[in-house]
């Protein structure tokens, strides 16, 4: 579910795009809607709307709440969780990312990217952690974000150039915004193997965040966000999340063979994030 793909329907719209175009209406911000909001979200006439929820309910996407308005059912959970992507790389992840937060008791967070938008997988963090407010499945701007820039900085050319190109939002005083500076640090984190973001996100947070390898492609990125201004607020950390991201990595490369996704589909990007969707 998502921002980008909700909207008027096109003529040309098949009958599947008209079903996908439902569930797509959802969002996190926008977790339940009545028939009339996702017949005008759609833009579809509200006896259509009708029909589409229905065969979604029967088969389980949409469920029904007491007060009428429909979330998205149990059934697409199902569906989703046979993402590679996203079940494969947790299972995979978990057993290194609870043991950097038993050493760490600070936000630890996996994501991958897609597109131009880094979409969080999972994440730990102790009620004494810096907030961050990261939502597991929350979307966000690559460049700005520890593990965002190690997954950029490892993109196809196509995509940084994309990325370079487009105007980019200033979360803090402290976000890089400058083209040039990114590129450069860029390769620098293609150089040393892991990126720090110094509160580019959230004032007071800084991330240490190094790849996750399958084979030889680079298809996830781990990191840790802790309290700090500066980059030696991660020194201590950053052995540990260097050794993790390995260890995923050679459980990842076993399991799978070294075969992976390795260039996901390309969406029509969001809009700028939601405040509260993404982290540090």
């Amino acid at each position: 579910m998502g921002d980008a793909g909700a909207g008027p329907l096109t003529p040309s719209r098949t009958s599947g795009g008209k079903l996908l175009a439902v569930l797509d209406a959802f969002t996190r911000e926008r977790s339940a809607l009545t028939l009339s909001e996702i017949a005008r979200a759609v833009g579809v006439p509200l006896s259509t709307a009708h029909r589409l929820v229905g065969e979604l309910r029967r088969w389980g996407g949409l469920e029904r709440d007491l007060d009428g308005r429909f979330r998205i059912g149990l059934r697409v959970w199902e569906i989703g969780a046979l993402a590679p992507r996203g079940l494969g790389l947790r299972e995979a992840a978990l057993p290194f990312m609870e043991d950097l937060y038993e050493v760490t008791h600070q936000n630890v967070q996996l994501a991958v990217r897609e597109d131009v938008e880094v979409v969080f997988v999972e994440r730990f963090a102790s009620r004494s952690a810096v907030n961050v407010l990261t939502q597991v499945g929350g979307r966000f701007a690559l460049a700005p974000t520890g593990v965002g820039q190690v997954l950029l900085a490892h993109a196809p050319v196509e995509v940084q150039e994309r990325v370079l190109a487009a105007p980019m939002r200033k979360y803090t005083p402290h976000t890089i915004t400058d083209p040039r500076h990114l590129r450069r640090l860029l390769a620098d984190i293609r150089r040393t193997g892991f990126a720090i973001s110094e509160q580019q996100v959230t004032p007071g947070g800084v991330s240490v965040a190094a790849p996750i390898l399958s084979g030889d492609a680079v298809v996830a990125a781990l990191s840790v966000v802790v309290p700090g201004t500066t980059a030696a607020a991660v020194r201590s950390v950053t052995p540990s999340v260097l050794a993790a991201a390995r260890g995923i990595s050679r459980v990842l490369t076993q399991s799978t063979g070294g075969g992976w996704p390795l260039e996901p589909p390309t969406v029509t990007p969001s809009p700028d994030p939601l405040p509260g969707r993404t982290s540090a």
